[in-house]
């Protein structure tokens, strides 16, 4: 039915007999399994179902045109014009969603920048990037939360974002890496230009339906008073939260709650999160994302750059996509690069940064 884009039969089937097990008598005396099919149900749901309306609506495009050409009247050709642009701006958007079958593409994510090679210069780009996603999250109708932030002079040195939506992980998923700039610094009293970088990290917010061990002997806890912004009571109790994973030396905080209790928790869905990235690819043998947090944020390993001067473009390395808009971009306008770098892993096309030419 649909040229071979999925099996809508096999989908089909399935959610057959996901509602057929609702349909049992003591299907909610397990509350947490029963939301579990549920979810299960919608997913695939939203896999068909607007398939099928582009469909029709491409029948009905079909017969207007038909009409169109009989009449041969302007009002009817503009119709027309309308409807498919409507019909090709929808089957754009749910083609990139067909993208998105990874088991954890439909999750939120949790966005993590940190500065780096630049000094004052390196935090006001950390900053700036920063705020482009949380730009890019509005768009969208995303919520956001700041989970964890450590400011420095200019900027910030890091910073951790829950972004929550339809998608979010899937969408944000190859943004993961080293990002440069290249601008007349506002710092510099002789107006030179600098180059800066910052690491961008994304990781999944797991569901129930995804677990993750962590052995108690394997995790030290820290707690300390939270800094920066947040009242008196933030400040005066030891109420934010470092998880140190011994075995991979992952670290995450959370001082945004001025509960620990619920620092704690943010802290562990975080840690869970960093946690099946890195053992997703170790098992797939490929570690781009958690061995870029290794790399030196400096030269040789960014997969995008900024240009402010001499010229103005933002260019991914490992798509070759680029603009000319840097402003946009900086305004959240990122969707196009997203999709080139989807398009590129659904095609196999090979997306290692370090083949591209040095754009400076």
């Amino acid at each position: 039915m649909f040229g071979g884009v999925f099996d809508s039969d096999a989908i089909d089937k399935s959610i057959k007999e996901k509602e057929t097990l609702t349909q049992a008598s003591n299907f909610w005396d397990n509350h947490e399994e029963a939301e579990k099919v549920m979810s299960q149900i919608r997913k695939l749901k939203n896999r068909v179902e607007p398939w099928r309306e582009i469909l029709k609506e491409f029948d009905d495009l079909e017969t207007m045109y038909d009409l169109a050409e009989e009449s041969k009247d302007s009002a009817d050709e503009e119709e027309v014009r309308n409807m498919y642009s409507a019909l090709k701006e929808k089957f754009d958007k749910q083609n990139i969603l067909n993208l998105l079958s990874g088991e954890v593409d439909q999750n939120n994510a949790f966005l993590t920048v940190h500065s780096g090679a630049g000094g004052t210069e390196a935090c006001d780009w950390a900053y700036m990037l920063s705020r482009m996603y949380l730009r890019w999250a509005e768009r969208h109708g995303f919520k956001t939360e700041i989970v964890d932030q450590l400011e420095a002079e200019g900027g910030i040195k890091s910073i951790t974002i829950q972004i929550i939506g339809d998608y979010v992980y899937g969408y944000l998923k190859g943004e993961g890496g080293i990002h440069r700039l290249v601008r007349i610094s506002p710092f510099d009293a002789n107006a030179r230009r600098h180059t800066s970088f910052a690491s961008v990290y994304v990781y999944p917010v797991l569901d129930d339906t995804i677990t993750v061990d962590i052995k108690p002997e394997d995790l030290r806890v820290d707690t300390y008073r939270a800094g920066g912004k947040g009242g008196q009571h933030v400040n005066k109790t030891d109420s934010a939260v470092r998880f140190t994973h011994i075995p991979t030396g992952i670290v995450v905080a959370c001082q945004t709650e001025r509960s620990q209790i619920m620092n704690r928790q943010i802290c562990m869905n975080m840690l869970k999160a960093r946690l099946y990235e890195y053992y997703r690819e170790e098992k797939e043998k490929e570690n781009s994302k958690f061995a870029a947090e290794k790399k030196d944020i400096s030269f040789g390993s960014q997969i995008r750059s900024y240009v402010f001067c001499p010229y103005t473009m933002v260019k991914d390395h490992r798509t070759k996509f680029n603009v000319g808009n840097i402003q946009g971009v900086m305004d959240g306008d990122l969707d196009e690069f997203m999709n080139a770098y989807l398009i590129a892993k659904w095609k196999g096309l090979p997306l290692d940064s370090s083949s591209d030419e040095d754009d400076e």
